[in-house]
């Protein structure tokens, strides 16, 4: 009588369909169907009319990638962690390294974001009320008057890039972030807000502008 292959420890598959399950070649296969899951989904997110990620579904992804749904979980596990993936890559294609990120080369990186970012769609206003828009208008000019009139030697592109700044602590998502990825309390993000706010007043105040339209290359 012939002998029966070895089981498993868990009984469930023989030893050597086990093996045979997890060959090189099955594994070569596996590596492209992640990758092309992966690559459909940061074509999904390109596509986006703006930074908002409700449309990436392992559902719709899926049907994109032309996989079982059973697939994606298999791989991912859950739409956290298929995400997680997602902006990992996103990262690797910008150039940006967070690994050991030092504080005089974040400038840098943000650079290279803003660079691959700017290939994404452009995000639409988030209303079309001529009220709202009334009120953006002024305040930007508002903004920009205030700068100028600090630094009356600055030109007007240096003056509304530094208005292009402090507007950033006018934007709600500005106090979202704050309050709700960091945690912070209103009393900490008021701080903090203000520090940052202050450090610019005294670039301003000193002439220390944002110089020319790309100051990193001036002199090459």
């Amino acid at each position: 009588m012939p002998e029966e292959p070895l089981s498993s420890a868990e009984g469930d598959r023989p030893v050597e369909s086990r093996r045979a399950y997890e060959s090189p070649l099955r594994r070569q296969q596996a590596a492209m169907t992640q990758e092309r899951i992966v690559a459909t989904a940061v074509e999904m997110v390109r596509a986006f009319p703006t930074w908002d990620w409700d449309g990436l579904t392992i559902r719709e992804l899926a049907r994109r990638a032309e996989v079982n749904e059973s697939t994606i979980y298999r791989y991912f596990g859950n739409e956290r962690r298929l995400r997680d993936t997602v902006m990992r890559r996103l990262l690797e294609e910008a150039g940006v390294d967070l690994d050991g990120l030092r504080l005089e080369d974040f400038g840098d990186v943000v650079g290279r974001m803003f660079d691959y970012l700017s290939a994404f769609p452009t995000a639409t206003p988030t209303h079309e009320d001529p009220t709202f828009v009334g009120i953006d208008e002024r305040r930007r000019g508002a903004l920009v008057a205030a700068v100028s009139t600090a630094a009356a030697t600055w030109t007007a592109d240096e003056s509304e890039l530094a208005a292009a700044m402090l507007d950033m602590f006018w934007h709600v998502p500005t106090h979202e972030r704050l309050m709700g990825t960091w945690n912070l309390d209103r009393e900490r993000a008021t701080r903090a807000a203000r520090w940052a706010i202050t450090l610019i007043e005294t670039a301003i105040r000193d002439g220390n502008g944002p110089g020319g339209p790309n100051p990193a290359t001036d002199g090459a």
